[in-house]
């Protein structure tokens, strides 16, 4: 089909369809060039990502109909759902207001495309807190009144979309001139370009043709590399922080009123039945303790934009190090290091928080008290991993994720998964590791990686010696209760029926593929904690010790004990102290202490 041969007056849901997935390709090729531009609102790398993973919900969850009103709706429920960052949300805004303003005919011709398109600008503004002229949402509303006049001259979508998508070209050229921060960078808006890509494979589809216009596979990164240099401008909140409420009679403006307090950037989008909330803070635990009244909250998201932003500026390495938040490393670490944590999930009934991002131990520990719903614990979705991924793979030339055990969690399972996804469509390098271990042990492991890396290792010497640190990780877990540890399925309920009438204090270690073991067992905490060093230094003895963490569940004079026997031990000073994972401690219970350590 070519513009001279065929006139498209109308339009159906499967056109309306694939002529989105071809947007959407557009997308993919590019999301690492739309990553590089990105400063604004804060130059966090990652509005390709953002885009490309809204994009891709659409295509995992719709099945094109005929009838157009059904398959727009499905599009912009699908968009809604998986929307990811400020333009992800504010794209997806602007096709429900699509969906919603066409009428309930099975097609659409151009006039009434162009006038649901121009009231659809509408419902885009609507969700910003504060818009801002200059980004996507400028061009979508130049490009929509555009299509607004041309409604009158062409009653062909073909020579329709290709007039248009010349008025989104020099919209999207002067956002540059019309915010200060890319004039100083001498970049387009990295949404409003996103944006612009996804009209260009529309237009391809619709003037090409099927065949050329949408690729049959989603293609690689095809753009070349641009040397971009862009100043690194003060972030004034760390965290971007997403959410997705579910309910009924759910208020926007009320939600928006509520929580804009708490930040900046916000936008709130979505229907009566089912909202997205974007917004930038250094409160996520806040922002989503204010937002369960409104309804439950199915989907949260928490990115570190101060870390986003180092990557961009001051990265350290070409090999980026992924794991999971059973490391219990603390804070100064991970970004000392900048690896890349993926959260576990803690649940109280349907109430649900990420693991040290939106509940932290000492939280963790008052509701395990007050509250008389079961607490659990859940490992990241595939999906999760491949949105981690998809993201460093426009930054790094390789990954290595490395995670708890899998005979302890489907955890490297969920991230194997994502990453082979990841590699299938980017040709990126993407190792996963099962740690065989978990809390301070898999924290150990992750420090020895990160070391070599820094001290110049490639990605495959690294790969070389991880079963060497596996092999010389250990962990001895000194537990009051093995109640939560039988619960959750780690230990037979025999063993717990014997430990419990005899009120013993079990002492857990791992075997060697990493599933729980119970080693000893003591009468007392005192001489539980005293086994543990018995045991270690008969290891010390015949190896020497290159490092050990201590971690704990609220039990700090255990932490404290178990350290300076270690220093005595081992004349060297714990290389941190910290909390155990919450979601670890739904599966020991309080009180837990672990001493892990690694052999030279």
């Amino acid at each position: 089909m070519t513009e001279n041969s065929k006139k498209i007056k109308e339009l159906d849901g499967k056109q309306l369809y694939h002529s989105f997935i071809a947007g959407a390709q557009r997308i993919f090729e590019h999301q690492k060039l739309l990553n590089k531009i990105n400063v604004f609102p804060v130059a966090d790398a990652d509005t390709g990502t953002n885009l490309a993973s809204t994009m891709r919900s659409i295509m995992d969850a719709i099945i094109p109909t005929d009838n157009l009103k059904q398959t727009a709706v499905a599009l912009a429920d699908a968009a809604l759902t998986g929307a990811r960052g400020n333009s992800g949300i504010i794209f997806a805004q602007f096709l429900y207001g699509f969906s919603n303003e066409i009428g309930a005919g099975r097609t659409l011709d151009v006039e009434s495309f162009a006038t649901s398109m121009k009231k659809a600008v509408a419902y885009a503004y609507d969700a910003i807190a504060n818009p801002i002229e200059g980004t996507i949402l400028t061009v979508i509303k130049d490009w929509a009144d555009y299509i607004y006049l041309l409604k009158d001259r062409f009653d062909d979508f073909i020579k329709l979309l290709a007039e248009a998508y010349n008025r989104a070209l020099e919209s999207l050229a002067a956002t540059t001139q019309k915010l200060e921060v890319l004039a100083r960078s001498h970049v387009v808006d990295a949404g409003a370009k996103g944006f612009v890509f996804w009209l260009e494979g529309i237009k391809d589809f619709f003037t090409l043709g099927a065949e050329k216009g949408i690729l049959k596979t989603v293609a690689r990164s095809s753009s070349p590399d641009e040397i971009v240099e862009m100043p690194h401008d003060q972030i004034t909140f760390r965290f971007c922080t997403e959410a997705l409420i579910n309910g009924t009679q759910l208020d926007k403006h009320k939600i928006r009123n509520f929580i804009q307090h708490c930040g900046d950037s916000l936008v709130v989008a979505g229907t009566s039945q089912k909202v997205r909330v974007h917004i930038h803070t250094d409160f996520p635990a806040e922002v989503f303790s204010q937002l369960q009244q409104f309804g439950s909250i199915t989907y949260q998201k928490v990115d570190d934009m101060i870390m986003q932003n180092e990557i961009q500026f001051n990265r350290k390495s070409n090999i980026a190090l992924v794991t999971d938040s059973s490391c219990d490393l603390p804070k100064e670490m991970i970004y000392q290091h900048q690896i890349h944590v993926v959260p576990l999930s803690v649940h109280f009934g349907e109430t649900y928080f990420l693991d040290r991002l939106t509940i932290n131990p000492p939280q963790f520990y008052s509701m395990l008290t007050r509250t008389e719903e079961v607490a659990s614990s859940a490992q990241p979705a595939s999906k999760e991993f491949q949105n981690k991924y998809e993201y460093l793979s426009t930054h790094y030339d390789s990954i290595i994720g490395i995670h708890l055990s899998q005979g302890l969690s489907g955890t490297f399972s969920s991230s194997d998964k994502g990453a082979k996804d990841v590699i299938e469509r980017t040709g990126k390098k993407i190792n996963v590791i099962n740690s065989r271990s978990i809390s301070g042990g898999l924290g150990l492991i992750l420090l020895r990686a990160a070391r070599a890396i820094e001290d110049g290792a490639s990605h495959e010497e690294v790969l070389s010696k991880m079963d060497e640190w596996v092999n010389k990780s250990q962990i001895r877990v000194s537990v009051t209760t093995l109640k939560y540890i039988v619960r959750s399925g780690r230990v037979s309920p025999l063993k717990s029926f014997i430990a419990k009438s005899l009120d013993l204090k079990p002492i857990i270690g791992l075997d060697p593929e990493g599933k729980a073991s119970l080693l000893q067992k003591s009468f007392t905490e005192k001489s539980s904690r005293k086994k543990v060093i018995r045991d270690i230094s008969g290891i010390a003895a015949k190896n020497p010790i290159w490092g050990y963490t201590i971690t704990h569940a609220n039990n700090p004079a255990t932490a404290a004990w178990y350290a300076g026997e270690m220093e005595k031990l081992t004349g060297k000073k714990p290389l941190f102290i910290d909390h155990v994972s919450p979601a670890l401690v739904t599966n020991t219970g309080p009180g837990v202490a672990c001493v892990a350590f690694m052999l030279e």
